[in-house]
């Protein structure tokens, strides 16, 4: 570990509780050295995998880069998993032989300047819920994975841009990310109001010429910003009273969170020209917005449109305090701009990240719609934020022109946050 030294969250718990969703939702990549390990261990129907079910699968075109992965049961169920949601190869051969992929979730390992922070991905819904050991207590661990995947000169790695013109040394892009955390873990405000003062005093930040502020001159410029944005965002705001988002906001708003709510699997019924077909159609229902809702998966009943729009109470206190977390480990773990964010700029990576608020409340109202609840609860809201942070930051479709022309526009026009006010109550 010569070079970095590693950051571990303190906010979060998590130990794997064996649900098994993991295996079912993601393709597993593995190396050339895993697939002969496991090709090695000779397994049979007597270990319970079917007679002639492959255990890899080859990926990519002729003209790109080709790589395996572990192949999925019809049901869509990792090939080796069994019918009580545990790993055969775990249980054969330790946790030591899964491929590391497997090993790795639900972490993540992001250059931090001298630093390597780690984060976690809220799909997993332990990590949701926080359940589990103190990450922190975990180090030990988490540095022998460290080593297994950050390469040695990762410390070298340039920082993140803080706009498409604008680079700062790491030092300096540090400050504004702390004051960003800062501004979220004021839990004096509902966590809809701490994600507008954060979007209203970037914003300014991005207009600001960095050539004459740095060091302690930035940090008084940015407490200044901080300040200016409470004193015009109190924590009793009324939301309520800001007006709707504008016809186009909400549909470029469907568009995007149709994105977050879609299960995307080797096996789901999106695969293929047939697959494409109904992805198309699904895409012309969101852009219309008028009767009911595309069926994006089978938990997301086909209910009207007009019925994620009404209004579904306040976001429980749980609910704000499970996103409150979700904002200050992302922050913490620069798990929305750069390297770990399809290369874009803090700024924008920002704007994307805020936007998760709204998308997790839109599908937690499908998600209530669907089982005809009128109120939220905080199950749904931590049911939709896994189904979202599933895809945030891991989806190529959301790193395209397409979804980061919608983000921009939302947020030249205000509709980002009209659209965080609109779902809040």
């Amino acid at each position: 570990m010569s070079g970095y030294t590693l950051e571990l969250p303190t906010l979060q718990n998590w130990s794997c509780h064996s649900c098994s969703g993991c295996c079912r939702q993601h393709g597993i990549a593995i190396t050339e050295e895993e697939r002969q390990r496991i090709a090695q261990q000779q397994w049979t129907a007597a270990d319970g995998i079917p007679e002639g079910q492959p255990l890899f699968v080859r990926m990519g075109g002729w003209f790109g880069r080709r790589w395996w992965r572990l192949a999925h049961q019809p049901d869509g169920r990792c090939v080796f998993l069994d019918d009580r949601g545990l790993c055969r190869i775990h249980a054969k051969f330790g946790e030591a032989a899964k491929p590391l992929a497997c090993r790795i979730y639900p972490y993540a390992f992001h250059p931090k300047g001298r630093q390597v922070v780690v984060s976690l991905r809220f799909s997993c819904p332990s990590v949701v819920k926080n359940l589990g050991r103190p990450v922190i207590a975990q180090k030990g661990e988490l540095r022998d994975l460290a080593r297994q995947v950050v390469p040695e000169n990762i410390s070298q790695a340039a920082p993140p841009k803080l706009t498409e013109r604008t680079r700062l040394a790491w030092p300096d892009l540090l400050r504004v990310v702390h004051a960003l955390d800062e501004t979220l873990a004021a839990a004096t405000a509902p966590v809809a109001v701490r994600l507008w003062r954060g979007l209203h005093w970037l914003s300014l930040v991005e207009q600001a010429k960095f050539h004459a502020v740095s060091g302690e001159r930035l940090d008084e410029l940015l407490d200044l910003l901080r300040g200016a944005a409470e004193a015009e965002l109190p924590p009793d705001s009324p939301l309520a009273s800001v007006p709707p988002p504008s016809r186009l906001g909400r549909t470029l708003f469907r568009l995007h969170a149709g994105q977050y709510a879609r299960i995307d699997s080797y096996t789901s019924a999106q695969k293929g020209l047939a697959g494409r077909w109904r992805l198309f159609r699904a895409a012309v229902r969101l852009v219309r917005g008028t009767g009911t809702l595309p069926r994006l998966q089978e938990r997301l009943a086909a209910v009207p449109f007009a019925a994620l729009e009404r209004s579904f109470g306040p976001l429980p206190a749980e609910a704000d305090e499970m996103l409150t977390r979700y904002y200050r480990i992302k922050l913490e773990g620069l798990h929305f701009c750069g390297l770990a964010y399809y290369g874009i700029p803090l700024v924008e990576g920002f704007r994307s990240l805020a936007l998760i608020y709204p998308v997790v409340l839109w599908i937690a109202r499908w998600l209530a719609a669907s089982q005809g609840g009128e109120r939220l609860t905080a199950d749904d809201v931590a049911d939709a934020l896994a189904t979202a942070d599933h895809h945030h930051g891991y989806s190529p479709a959301l790193g395209s022109f397409g979804a980061r022309s919608r983000v921009r526009t939302l947020a030249q026009t205000g509709d980002l946050e009209r659209l965080i006010a609109w779902l809040s109550h």
